[in-house]
């Protein structure tokens, strides 16, 4: 596993490194473990609008 070392664009980055994660990472999520996201409309759990400009 290679070892990257960023810009030092503050003197703590200077003499940072860590590991990358490139070759363990997949470009997307595992589908099993995702869950969709809940949208409400701008409304509570009584149905009624609470955040105006949504829905």
């Amino acid at each position: 596993m290679p070892i990257r070392k960023p810009k030092p664009t503050s003197p703590g980055l200077r003499f940072v490194s860590y590991p990358d994660f490139a070759e363990i990472t997949k470009s997307e999520p595992e589908k099993s473990l995702t869950e969709g996201l809940k949208k409400s409309g701008g409304r509570n759990a009584y149905g009624r609008k609470t955040s105006r400009h949504r829905g």
